[in-house]
């Protein structure tokens, strides 16, 4: 829905919001049982949200599109993602509280594990922790000089970094050097755009430096570039919708793309218990919570369908705290698919359930791909609509036209 549409409409209320994204909540079966990890844990607590709730599934960009985390998120928030795009470079970099300015070029960096022959053997370096981050980050930035620009070397978290180039110039518009696949090698830096073959060639010499002081370096012997972008310009959450909103999320990124939009973001503990006891004791002071979970995409792209179990089950016995705290709408949903099977993000529509209390119930009686299908929301529901139905039960909506 447009966002000059919808605004005119806005309204003040009371009311409150809580968006609860299981990152990478959809899956596919992986075992005889046939069922999706979100239908082989035990969910008592959601599965009732879905009786007296409406159900669905949700397409978070389009039919057959695999989305990233930052479109993925951006349809959730009301924004159309291929209207409002961003690399994920930037989102990393606002995500971790970089004081960026005008011009400055971002690229989100995983360490990884090459082998001898340059090829990748592990896109994650085997998910190293942030310390051992940290101290690569401090290698990289004390040994590493191009000439006229001024590079940034950050820890993101795990095994992520962010990379920062500030000079005269510069332009984001380069391909990725991810191939996002191990067994290829990873892939030079190249413009899409004439204005961007100077910082192409200074991103090379920037990786030619990068495997040459890693090079005796197990298991992070080299860095992956993705999402080169520069800081836009957006309507935030309170102009286009009217709500004070706030971000519980632990991992940076999505604290970053939420920053964008103008939420506040409120510092949290790494567990799930301490993000819903932050949303808790920030209950007063908002009336839009996006509360994210992280770990049962990692999990997904793990491969660990049983850890992924265990994370929605952990996410379940939540839902009393949240149910406690009186909200008028509770959204739950996924930015995307992460089947275990597939190890990776997926083009899956994905599990969502809207309570409020002014639902008129569909038939969907648990949560889960499957019977979400069945629900009133439809099979291929845009994620992006879901903002706007959660307003209107929120009575945050006036009427259309005489």
């Amino acid at each position: 829905m447009e966002l000059a549409f919808i605004k005119p409409l806005i309204k003040q209320s009371d009311s409150k919001i809580v968006l609860l994204v299981m990152d990478g909540l959809g899956g596919l079966p992986l075992n005889s049982s046939g069922l999706t990890e979100l239908e082989t844990a035990k969910t008592p607590h959601l599965d009732q949200l879905a009786k007296e709730g409406i159900c669905g599934l949700q397409l978070p960009v389009g039919s057959g599109i695999t989305p990233g985390s930052g479109p993925g998120h951006l349809a959730l928030f009301g924004y159309n993602p291929k209207k409002y795009t961003v690399g994920r470079g930037i989102l990393s970099a606002n995500g971790i509280g970089f004081p960026l300015k005008p011009g400055d070029v971002t690229a989100r960096g995983n360490f990884c594990t090459i082998d001898e022959n340059g090829v990748i053997s592990d896109r994650r370096a085997g998910r190293i922790p942030s310390e051992k981050n940290k101290e690569l980050c401090d290698l990289l930035r004390n040994n590493i000089s191009l000439p006229g620009v001024e590079v940034f070397i950050e820890t993101e978290k795990e095994y992520r970094f962010v990379l920062v180039l500030r000079g005269e110039g510069l332009s984001a518009e380069i391909h990725d050097t991810d191939p996002q696949e191990v067994g290829k090698k990873p892939l030079q830096a190249s413009a899409f755009a004439e204005q961007a073959n100077r910082t192409a060639d200074i991103v090379n010499e920037f990786l030619s430096q990068v495997q040459s002081i890693l090079h005796n370096h197990h298991p992070a012997n080299m860095v992956l570039l993705r999402g080169f972008s520069t800081k836009p310009d957006w309507p935030t959450m309170k102009e286009s919708f009217g709500v004070h909103a706030a971000a519980i999320a632990a991992y940076p990124m999505y604290r970053g793309l939420a920053g964008l939009l103008g939420m506040d973001i409120i510092q949290t503990g790494e567990t799930i218990q301490e993000e819903f006891d932050t949303l808790k004791q920030q209950w007063d002071t908002y009336d839009f919570f996006y509360v994210h979970i992280k770990k049962t995409d990692s999990s997904g792209e793990d491969g660990n369908f049983d850890k992924k179990v265990e994370i929605i089950e952990q996410v379940d016995q939540m839902i009393p705290l949240l149910r406690d705290l009186n909200p008028d709408v509770i959204l739950v949903t996924g930015d995307h698919s992460t089947p275990a099977l597939h190890k990776a993000h997926s083009w899956h529509p994905v599990p969502v359930l809207l309570w409020s209390k002014q639902c008129r119930p569909d038939a969907v009686k648990e949560f889960g791909e499957r019977a979400c299908i069945t629900g009133v929301l439809g099979p291929r529901f845009p994620a992006e609509d879901l903002l706007p139905l959660a307003l209107a039960n929120a009575e945050r909506l006036e009427k259309f036209g005489a």
